[in-house]
């Protein structure tokens, strides 16, 4: 299983899905749902917080968050 913290940048993944939590919500809201295509735009050093494409917006998120989404 590979998450989106773990993606190279500039290249595109698509959501298989997001593990159960409490931040889940927050990140379906946020457009990152099974079947979305995202693309990671910047890492800052040691990796947090990570900058990635969602249909055309940019969505800045920590790397813990993004240890939940499964990619592939």
């Amino acid at each position: 299983m590979k998450t989106l913290a773990q993606i190279p940048m500039h290249k595109k993944m698509t959501v298989l899905g997001i593990a159960e939590g409490e931040l889940k919500p927050k990140l379906l809201e946020m457009g990152l749902y099974p079947g979305k295509q995202v693309e990671v735009l910047f890492k800052a050093p040691f990796g947090d917080p990570i900058a990635v494409d969602i249909s055309g917006y940019t969505l800045s998120m920590r790397l813990s968050e993004a240890n939940l989404i499964e990619v592939e």
